[in-house]
């Protein structure tokens, strides 16, 4: 067996094993498991209420979860990842190959694949994509850092790519399996980015884009003729469903009374509040616990009152994370790292987030903070004072502000839409960021947090050592080496106030009982290929 052939095999189990050394995701009991009243079938289109407008529909470029769970319905990919065991299996590669240095990955390429303008899917399609990709830069804010080091795409064939890097990269395969890898037809790659976002999007998927109206909502139908799902599928042929609509439905009591009235099939903003509400009408609930990047501030050290870095760690000792839960789902939990239970390598450092205001207190005490008369800290004539401003439904903020504030910091809470806050974030100019990103796979730490060139560097910080381990773990592949990496970067992150971890996140969703055959990806994005609909009694 050649070396290139036992990499190959070798890494899917690395990937595997390291998955399930760590927690399951939480998942409900309610989830599709009563027997179907029949065999799968085609037709129907499902109605989905989502929270958010989703802004972007490109997945290539940044976007929220709804416009994510979108373009996973438009576009495939090269691999797959089994969310059970973190296997990577094929899907528009049946093969692949990887070079003892973990610096070239050559992919053989299925069949007859289309886009659906009815161009063929080849190796330069492969090519095309990825090289866009690096070329837009921070409009792909993910699948950049995925490809950094890129240095040649080759094509000898057209059922054969080989992807070269000039560094090891141990992420890359993964990275493969997610959509932000996903690839679009020519006519796509060619138009401009902001015509992406907007629905100029020809895809390989089982669904083609069909209407997108902001703030209202977003339709998808069934593409004929599709022949290609991921070897994870159920089944083969076209999608059962004849299409989807995603209706943007901000309020949560619309969307739960919809639901249970049957004008949505499945809804998929569920708040905490509403769970207990869905589980007394026997609707069932599908949850799973998301891995990647917790819930988290992200203190922004080019703007002074963050590049402070006893009020960075005050912001982190003042958290009751313990005290959080009262409020979230059911399926949620305080954090306990930067990464959450679910992330393959991923280790409790819980030790690390210890709730201790008068330890707070003391650092900004002796900082020059001193309390004012209404219970905030001043220094130097200036109050601590920060603007978060976000677009989630968040409720537990709120209570981190109350927490803030008891040991004198003021976290003004400004709501506003998620095109705003990607404005502001983009600006720079926002003295803290709010957000968790998914992905299975801990080079998740490595695309938000890597200060060296060409990195995103979310906290606009100086590299450090924090940067050496985090480049380093995206070189190797002995997992106990790797996984040593990944905690001693998700030890500093924290230890510098660089990551405010507060919450998981789950994704929770509620459906209909006419809704048969859901599944989440590895990365708790919707595959809903294989989901059908029942005959409403």
């Amino acid at each position: 067996m050649t070396g290139a052939r036992l990499r190959r095999l070798i890494l899917p189990l690395m990937i595997a094993t390291a998955l399930s050394a760590c927690d399951k995701p939480a998942e409900s009991s309610t989830a599709d498991n009563k027997a179907a009243p029949e065999a799968p079938h085609a037709g129907g289109k499902l109605v989905i209420g989502i929270d958010t407008d989703p802004n972007c529909l490109d997945p290539q470029q940044v976007g929220n979860n709804n416009s994510l769970n979108i373009g996973r319905q438009l576009t495939d990919s090269l691999t797959d990842q089994d969310p059970a065991t973190g296997k990577i299996v094929p899907w528009l590669a049946t093969d692949w190959q990887v070079s003892d240095d973990n610096r070239r990955f050559t992919f053989t390429l299925r069949d007859g694949v289309t886009f659906s303008d009815g161009t063929a899917f080849t190796s330069q399609s492969v090519k095309e994509n990825l090289q866009a990709i690096v070329a837009m830069g921070a409009r792909a804010s993910l699948a950049s850092t995925y490809l950094k080091g890129l240095t040649e795409v080759d094509t000898p064939d057209a059922q054969h790519v080989t992807v070269v890097f000039a560094q090891p990269n141990a992420q890359f395969l993964q990275a493969t399996s997610t959509m932000s890898l996903g690839f679009f037809a020519s006519k796509t790659v060619q138009a401009t980015v902001d015509a992406r976002c907007q629905g100029e999007l020809v895809g390989t998927g089982p669904f083609v884009l069909t209407t997108f109206v902001h703030n209202q909502k977003v339709d998808i139908s069934r593409r004929s003729g599709y022949k290609w799902p991921s070897s994870l599928a159920q089944h083969q042929g076209d999608s059962y469903l004849d299409g989807i609509e995603y209706r943007v439905i901000p309020e949560s009591g619309v969307r739960f009374g919809s639901l249970v009235s049957g004008q949505l099939d499945l809804n998929a903003g569920v708040t905490p509040q509403d769970e207990p509400l869905i589980l007394a009408k026997n609707l069932p609930i599908i949850a799973r616990t998301n891995p990647g990047l917790v819930y988290s501030l992200y203190p922004n050290q080019s703007m002074a009152l963050m590049a402070d870095k006893n009020v960075r760690q005050a912001l982190n000792l003042a958290v009751d994370r313990a005290a959080l839960q009262p409020i979230l789902s059911r399926y949620q939990a305080p954090a306990s790292s930067v990464l959450a239970k679910t992330t393959p390598l991923y280790q409790d450092v819980s030790s690390e987030l210890k709730h201790d205001p008068r330890a707070a207190a003391d650092l900004l005490q002796k900082d020059g903070w001193v309390l004012g008369a209404d219970g905030i800290r001043v220094k130097d004539g200036k109050r601590l004072s920060f603007t978060l401003t976000f677009w989630q439904s968040a409720p537990f903020i709120e209570l981190v502000q109350q927490q803030f504030k008891k040991v004198g910091i003021d976290m003004q809470l400004e709501k506003a839409p998620i095109g705003q806050v990607i404005a502001r974030q983009s600006s720079g100019t926002q003295e803290a960021e709010f957000y968790n990103l998914t992905r299975s796979d801990p080079d998740v730490l490595r695309t938000v947090f890597d200060a060296g060139p060409g990195g995103r560097n979310v906290n606009k910080r100086t590299a450090n050592e924090i940067d050496t381990s985090l480049q380093q773990s995206s070189q190797t592949l002995d997992t106990v080496k790797r996984q040593q990496l990944v905690t001693d970067a998700a030890k500093g992150l924290i230890a510098d106030g660089d990551a405010i971890p507060l919450v998981e996140l789950a994704t929770v969703i509620a459906t209909g009982s006419n809704v048969h055959g859901f599944r989440y990806d590895a990365s708790s994005r919707f595959q809903l290929y294989d989901t059908w609909l029942a005959p409403k009694s």
